[in-house]
């Protein structure tokens, strides 16, 4: 299996639990690329440049504690 298509094929084979568990499978391994690449970018200093924004928006109020946007969810 070499294309998206072929993959595609194979997956409408599977039974339901299985695709789902594939889904869940890419779904993290997807998250996980993007941790590391944020990860990086912070390591490498790209992401400096938003940290004065973030301080002013606290500093103006425009941002809730994490704990109160939890609750009320």
């Amino acid at each position: 299996m070499s294309t998206v298509e072929e993959i595609e094929a194979a997956i409408e084979k599977l039974p339901e639990n299985a695709q789902r568990e594939l889904a869940h499978r890419l779904d993290t391994r997807l998250w996980d690329v993007w941790d590391g690449e944020i990860k990086a970018d912070a390591e490498a200093g790209l992401l400096d440049h938003l940290v004065p924004e973030v301080e002013a928006d606290i500093a103006n109020g425009l941002v809730k504690p994490l704990d109160e946007i939890l609750d009320n969810a």
